[in-house]
């Protein structure tokens, strides 16, 4: 048996929880979220984290159910559309919430797994993004342009869900589920991964693999787990 495999999420967290913690999570939405981990940290009780996440899930999912419980002090996000309670403890001055573009998100997160502290973009230049932040003019592709320095994320913790994973620790992420998945696992001291499936050491395709294991230190299988859908539309019925 693979000495990353833990028996449920309680156990795979143990020892590396407490207050206070910067945590980078996966998913987009409902999406690719590692639902039984944040379960886990909700359950533990640890209060005053910041989550480096695309979103806040909606209300009570995802991350929504630890804004429900108090435990989030800050949100480092893009979108928070959907979340009631997000939006809530936000305009009452009770949750800090540092908005960042998506991209910017993602690539904070690579480079914080590549050991780089900082990098220039220029999303977000002359808007509310950029305020505070060092600014500066590059000869870029289209000439002389003003970017702004943005600090790559190193968390305390990674949250993952993936799809697969052999017993090494070697992931696979099933189609759009890999979202935030990837940047998240490698910018954390520890990354922690729920699965849908362990398979045997080998029977991965090694040109296939999303996630090495070398980022992997502790794995749960989740499964089985519930089709949650963020938002549902349908079209209206047309008349006979």
């Amino acid at each position: 048996m693979s000495k990353k495999l833990y028996p449920d999420a309680a156990a795979a967290l143990d020892g590396l929880l407490r207050d206070g913690l910067l945590i980078a999570c996966g998913g987009f939405g409902l999406c690719g979220i590692p639902e039984r981990l944040l379960d886990a940290v909700r359950d533990s009780g640890v209060k005053d984290l910041t989550f480096a996440s695309n979103n806040a899930g909606i209300d009570n999912e995802g991350i929504g159910k630890l804004l429900r419980t108090r435990q989030v002090r800050k949100m480092i996000s893009s979108y928070v559309g959907e979340n009631k309670e997000f939006e809530r403890q936000y305009l009452a001055g009770e949750l800090e919430v540092e908005f960042c573009p998506q991209g910017t998100l993602a690539e904070r997160m690579r480079a914080g797994g590549a050991g780089i502290p900082g990098f220039y973009t220029r999303t977000g230049v002359g808007t509310l993004v950029a305020e505070g932040k060092e600014t500066k003019v590059f000869d870029g592709p289209n000439g002389p342009a003003e970017y702004v320095l943005e600090q790559g994320i190193f968390a305390d913790l990674s949250l993952v869900k993936a799809w697969k994973a052999d017993e090494t620790g070697n992931v696979v992420f099933r189609k759009t589920a890999r979202n935030f998945n990837v940047p998240a696992a490698t910018c954390g001291k520890v990354c922690v991964v729920e699965v849908e499936e362990i398979v045997p050491a080998g029977s991965l395709d090694p040109d296939c693999i999303h996630l090495p294991g070398v980022y992997v230190q502790r794995m749960i299988v989740g499964a089985p787990y519930d089709k949650k859908i963020e938002f549902r539309t349908v079209r209206e019925r047309e008349a006979a």
